[in-house]
């Protein structure tokens, strides 16, 4: 007996490496492509940023052959793209051309800020989110339609509506909060970003809160559930133990794919409340045709993508090892 379930377990283990094996296979090819992608889209874009960085009408012609020199401009495409990308597996990914400075440093010094805000909009889409669906499966009809209406006009409002309207409401009007910066400190950094991560959340919140209600309307209804009612089980024990967990599943991954999607929205929360972010700095270095700027977040950015969405993943195949095989076949 001893020695099946030892074979078993060792079925299991292979599979769940595999598994990743071919999402972390999947994960660099995403990668390959997306930059690409990106490297192509932005050298094909109209304007020359060097004539522009070079000055003068028209410019020097000894110094836009400087710039384009120093860049690897004067290349063909390919060795532009292939001299970037044999140094971003190195880790390096070159010179803000803008900015002259290294394109880590100037990414790391932004970063903190981003991250925050991200994690900040994702506590209030899976609290608020998770809370609301939970409420609306449990209550009454003017509950559930009352969430329903909610949850469709926030799905339905632009972030960059929503940021204003707060901007105007909360800043402007009752000047509850800053306007702008990111503030100074953790206690004043999430004072400054609670504006903005409600921008950035208000449409996810409604998106987790609908598959929550869902899934957890599902479990109620279920035999299972029904059986457990008609034993005499408490309706505490029976929504922790029955509805909640079995629910968990499409709430949890629903969940990790919204916070991976803020990363997309993030660039909208920090333009409209003046945040030096990540997601402004590529606003702005998509605007001056900054390649190796633009590149490095746009790939930072796809990369936490799929890095989130393959743990969801591989923790929804530990719980559930049939999801696996379904994605073999």
């Amino acid at each position: 007996m001893g020695g099946a379930s030892r074979g078993h377990w060792l079925i299991r283990m292979g599979g769940g490496l595999l598994f990743v094996a071919r999402r972390l296979v999947a994960l660099v090819v995403t990668l390959l492509i997306a930059s690409i992608l990106i490297y192509g889209a932005v050298a094909i874009a109209p304007g020359d940023p060097v004539a522009a960085l070079a000055g003068g009408t028209p410019p020097n012609p000894k110094v836009v052959a400087q710039i384009r020199q120093e860049f690897h401009l004067n290349e063909p495409f390919l060795g532009q793209y292939w001299h970037w990308l044999s140094g971003a597996v190195h880790g390096d990914f070159g010179r803000s051309l803008t900015f002259r400075s290294d394109v880590g440093s100037l990414i790391s010094s932004r970063l903190k800020t981003s991250l925050l805000l991200v994690a900040y909009s994702g506590i209030l889409i899976i609290s608020v989110g998770v809370s609301l669906g939970v409420l609306a499966a449990l209550r009454g009809r003017f509950t559930n339609t009352a969430v329903t209406v909610g949850t469709t006009i926030a799905m339905g409002a632009p972030s960059f509506v929503v940021a204003i309207f707060l901007i105007w409401l909360f800043s402007t009007s009752l000047s509850w909060f800053p306007v702008f910066g990111s503030g100074s400190g953790l206690a004043d950094e999430i004072w400054h970003l609670t504006l903005p991560a409600i921008s950035l959340a208000l449409a996810y919140v409604a998106y987790v809160a609908r598959v929550t209600r869902a899934a957890v309307a599902a479990e109620l209804s279920s035999e299972h559930v029904q059986t457990a009612r008609s034993r005499g089980i408490p309706p505490r024990q029976i929504l922790r133990r029955h509805v909640l967990r079995n629910a968990s599943g499409p709430i949890f991954a629903i969940s990790g794919l919204t916070i991976a999607g803020l990363l997309a929205g993030v660039a909208i929360a920090e333009q409209a409340f003046g945040i030096n972010g990540i997601g402004s700095l590529l606003v702005q270095s998509a605007q001056r045709q900054d390649l190796s700027v633009v590149l490095a977040i746009a790939l930072m950015m796809v990369t936490a993508f799929v890095v989130i969405n393959m743990i969801v993943d591989i923790i929804n195949v530990s719980i559930d090892p049939r999801l696996a095989k379904r994605s073999d076949g």
